[in-house]
C-alpha cells in the first residue's frame, strides 16, 4: 500500500489514477497553502479579505450546518463519498467515531488532511469511487453532500444514478442512513433568474439539461421515482434553505416554511442573475401548501436501509 504522510494523517494512494482529473486551478494551492500553515480560527478573516468564491465555498464554516439534518452518533462509522477539501469532515470527525474519505482529487485531499490534522479517526482514500469502493466495507451512515449530481462521472454504466445509489447503499449496515444533500432541479431561485449552479446558464435545469451534458439534479418526483425503481421504500425529504452549500434553516415535511420565513434570496453568489419577481413574495404564497416541496432551492434527503 502506498502512503503520504500529511501532518499526521495518512492518505492512501492506492487506487489514486496519478493526476488529478479536476481542478479548481491556481486557487487550490493558494487555499492548500493558507490550511497548512494557519488554525482553523483563522479562515473566516482569510474569507473576508480575500472576496472569492471558492475561498467561500470551501472554507466557510456554513457549509456544516447541513449536518443539523444528518444524526450522527458518537459510536457510528461514517463513509463521506467526495469529500472535497474537508468542509464538513471535520464536524462529522467530531460526531462520528470514524470517517472514511473518498476523493478523486489529490490536492483536495491533501487540503482536507491538512485542515483536520488533529483528528485521529479520519481515513481518505484518494482515487475514483468506482474504483475504491470494492474495498470498503459497510457503514452506520453514508453521505454524498453536492456529490450525487455528478454520478456519470463517479459511475460508468447505462443507468449511473441508479447504480450509485444502489452501490451507495451496500456500503450501509442494516438500519443505516445514507444523506443525499444537491439542489432541485425545479428550485424556485431558478424560475425567479438564477443560473444553474453546475453549467451557468438560465433555465437549463427546469428545461431538463437539453443543451449540456454534465451534472444534473432532479426534481422531488423523479427522486421518488428513483427510489421506486431501486426498491427504496424508506426515505424522508429535507429543505435546507437558501440551499444545501449554505443552509441557514432546514425544514421538512413536519415544519414546513411559515409566512415571512424566507427572506434569504440572493442566491448565485459566484455568478450574475436577474431578478423576474420577488422570491420572499413567491415563498409566502406557498406558505400552508404543499408547493414549497416542490420548488425548495435544495433537497436533504434522508433514505433508510431496510
Amino acid at each position: 500500500m502506498k502512503n503520504n504522510q500529511t501532518a499526521n494523517l495518512s492518505l492512501d494512494l492506492t487506487y489514486y489514477p496519478g493526476k488529478d482529473l479536476y481542478t479548481d486551478g491556481a486557487i487550490e494551492d493558494e487555499i492548500l497553502a493558507f490550511v497548512r500553515d494557519n488554525p482553523p480560527s483563522a479562515y473566516e478573516d482569510y474569507i473576508a479579505k480575500r472576496k472569492n468564491w471558492a475561498v467561500l465555498y470551501h472554507l466557510s464554516y456554513i457549509r456544516q450546518n447541513i449536518l443539523a439534518g444528518v444524526g450522527i452518533s458518537n459510536d457510528d462509522t461514517v463513509l463521506e463519498i467526495g469529500s472535497g477539501m474537508g468542509a464538513i469532515t471535520g464536524k462529522l470527525c467530531e460526531k462520528a467515531m470514524s470517517v472514511t474519505c473518498v476523493e478523486l482529487s489529490k490536492k483536495r485531499s491533501e487540503i482536507n488532511a491538512f485542515r483536520n490534522r488533529d483528528m485521529d479517526n479520519l481515513k481518505i482514500y484518494v482515487g475514483n469511487f468506482e474504483t475504491v469502493e470494492p474495498h470498503l466495507g459497510e457503514f452506520d451512515v453514508v453521505t454524498l453532500i453536492g456529490v450525487f449530481e455528478y454520478g456519470r462521472s463517479y459511475i460508468h454504466s447505462e443507468e449511473p444514478y441508479k447504480d450509485f445509489l444502489k452501490i451507495a447503499l451496500r456500503h450501509l449496515k442494516p438500519g443505516g442512513r445514507l444523506y443525499i444533500a444537491i439542489e432541485n432541479r425545479l428550485g424556485l431561485k431558478y424560475f425567479a433568474g438564477c443560473k444553474e449552479d453546475h453549467v451557468g446558464k438560465n433555465f437549463e435545469g427546469i428545461e431538463g439539461y437539453t443543451t449540456t451534458n454534465g451534472a444534473v439534479t432532479f426534481s422531488r418526483g423523479e427522486f421518488e421515482h428513483l427510489f421506486s425503481d431501486c426498491g427504496i421504500s424508506s426515505y424522508r425529504f429535507m429543505y435546507p434553505y437558501p440551499d444545501y452549500k449554505f443552509p441557514m434553516q432546514i425544514f421538512s415535511d413536519e415544519r414546513l416554511p411559515k409566512t415571512g420565513e424566507l427572506t434569504m434570496n440572493l442566491m448565485n453568489m459566484d455568478q450574475s442573475r436577474y431578478m423576474l419577481f420577488d422570491e420572499a413574495k413567491a415563498y409566502d404564497s406557498m406558505a400552508g401548501t404543499d408547493y414549497f416541496k416542490t420548488f425548495s432551492n435544495s433537497f436533504l434527503i434522508e433514505v433508510t436501509k431496510e
